[in-house]
């Protein structure tokens, strides 16, 4: 019977009892791997990843801790060890001692610690405390670029929000494993000659953003002033490359710290600039009016004769400030920022072909930046009311995020075709070599010829017979547009939407940008909140780009007729 046995267990099943046996004494152990980086478009690092390894203890066996005393060796234990650890860990004496004190064989002694101060631990010979390998996500620049990045957890390193969970694919990397054979001790020593199966980590790939650092801390920095100036809620600023379609800033205020993000607000962690949506206001004025120049139905020179009030569609429109009849031109209309020339130009143009126009410039869909956003809310034409197919010439009735509306300048910048706005300029692999994905062509959205006459127009409104003199940057040729509307909360107009997008130089446009600021307590229209901002961030930008002035003079456009 017992010779059956045997042959049973060591011929026939010998092979599938091995592999039980060895199933039963071996362990897998995930290898985590090395996550990327994320740096900005000159290769500064906004987040990266450090070792912060845990301290473990065996609390059964501190008591055996021994060390010279007085030239002779003795045991002190607990209490000798919580001595020596103390300054080291950098805790008072009793935290130590608790932390010490129990039967556990794997207490927590310290979490996330530098490799320093764990090469001091370990320098103690004190029995049972051990390394257990970690890492923790930092972001070196603090808040800056915080809502553009993200965050990831603390507790178990998942990518949570912005960049870092848009892009963790390419930043996770792919884990490793280490299969090894072990006793059957209670501790599961590792058997050095046992068993071993290793497969290397595959480290995240460095994300690359067209962010500038320096612009995208400026406009924090600026936007974080005003909004405690004027008693914003909050504030938006966007920097484009309009050739390009690269975001240079993409700033928000209030924002938070990515490396403490729990006691941040909600509110302060998300990418308002992508997910905020209001209603324009005045700076849709240069869709109505690129609409009009493009079919021919006027030119900058053409006249309009604004009555102090318009009834038309069942509703009576005014303007931001009580006038009589005015004589304007198309131009003055748009440097006056005329809500009843607006009408007068835009009602020259089919809802239909009004609305082509809106959406070719991007209104109601997302822009394919990569991260998460909002389409913004454009209503199909036919469904437009009789008063809404007045008020979406001056940007009433529909919305639009920060980045919508500074694309719509970027393209009349970019003369009449829009890019596709672009966050991340490519991923660098483990040799460092820049991996870039090809941006879709660009949409032409209006000639050339139109853009430039607008642009013109543009340059108006920063003049002193425009709505934001306080946008002029001295030496250079400014065009933008003021937009002054109200804001929407939970369905219900409250406050106000104050902004300024602009471009410069104005006849060779290197940068536009675009800042907006919600609800603004003192004061509260564009040319008054926001235009200054656009000024000072403007001043630096092109600076910091070394972008000289073109030293051209802007034509003169008449804004009234006889």
């Amino acid at each position: 019977l017992f010779s059956g046995r045997l042959i049973q267990l060591q011929g026939l099943d010998g092979p599938s009892v091995a592999t039980v046996a060895l199933a039963k004494r071996t362990t897998t152990v995930v290898l985590p791997a090395h996550r990327g980086d994320i740096v900005d478009a000159a290769g500064n690092t906004l987040a990266t990843t450090v070792d912060r390894p845990n301290l473990l203890v065996d609390q059964t066996l501190v008591h055996l801790y021994k060390k010279v005393v007085g030239g002779r060796t003795q045991v002190v234990g607990i209490p000798g060890a919580a001595q020596d650890l103390a300054p080291v860990l950098s805790l008072p004496v009793d935290v130590v001692t608790r932390r010490l004190t129990g039967t556990s064989r794997g207490a927590v002694l310290a979490q996330g610690v530098t490799p320093e101060v764990a090469r001091e631990v370990l320098r103690l010979p004190i029995p049972g405390v051990n390394l257990q390998p970690a890492s923790r996500r930092i972001y070196p620049a603090g808040t800056t670029a915080a809502n553009v990045l993200g965050f990831v957890s603390i507790a178990d390193g998942k990518a949570l929000d912005g960049m870092e969970l848009a892009r963790d694919d390419d930043l996770a990397g792919r884990p490793g494993s280490l299969r090894y054979e072990h006793a059957a001790d209670a501790a599961r020593t590792r058997i050095p000659t046992g068993v071993t199966e290793e497969v290397d980590p595959q480290p995240g790939r460095t994300v690359q953003l067209t962010i500038v650092q320096d612009l995208q801390w400026r406009a924090q920095q600026l936007l974080e002033a005003q909004v405690k100036a004027v008693g914003a809620d909050s504030g938006d600023a966007v920097i484009m490359d309009p050739r390009t379609g690269r975001v240079l800033a993409l700033a928000t205020a209030p924002t938070f710290d990515p490396n403490a993000y729990g006691v941040a607000p909600d509110a302060d962690r998300g990418d308002r600039p992508l997910l905020d949506v209001f209603e324009p206001g005045s700076t849709a004025k240069v869709i109505t009016m690129a609409a009009a120049l493009e079919e021919h139905a006027v030119t900058p020179t053409t006249p309009l004769v604004v009555p102090g009030a318009l009834h038309i569609g069942g509703t009576t429109f005014h303007d931001a400030e009580s006038h009589g009849t005015e004589k304007l031109t198309v131009a003055g209309v748009l440097a006056q920022s005329s809500n009843i020339g607006t009408i007068l130009t835009g009602e020259k143009l089919r809802s239909a072909t009004l609305y082509d126009y809106m959406h070719r410039f991007g209104l109601g869909t997302r822009t394919g930046v990569g991260l998460g956003e909002s389409p913004g809310l454009l209503v199909p034409h036919q469904r437009w009311t009789d008063s809404q197919r007045y008020t979406v010439m001056f940007g009433q009735g529909m919305s639009m995020t920060a980045l919508q509306a500074a694309s719509v300048f970027s393209t009349i910048a970019n003369d009449g075709v829009r890019l596709q706005p672009q966050v991340v300029a490519g991923e660098r692999d483990a040799a460092g070599v820049l991996h870039t994905r090809p941006a879709p062509p660009g949409v032409r959205v209006v000639s050339a010829d139109t853009a430039r006459q607008l642009r013109l127009m543009m340059e108006n409104v920063v003049g002193d017979n425009g709505t934001a003199a306080k946008a002029e940057v001295p030496g250079y040729r400014v065009a933008g547009k003021t937009g002054t509307a109200q804001a929407v909360v939970n369905g219900v107009y409250d406050g106000y939407t104050a902004s300024f997008i602009g471009m410069a130089p104005a006849d060779d446009p290197a940068l536009v940008i675009a800042v907006i600021l919600q609800r603004p307590t003192r004061g509260h229209f564009g040319g008054e909140v926001a235009a200054p901002v656009f000024q000072q961030l403007m001043t630096y930008a092109l600076a910091q780009r070394k972008i000289p002035p073109t030293g051209t003079k802007a034509p003169e456009i008449p804004l009234q007729w006889r």
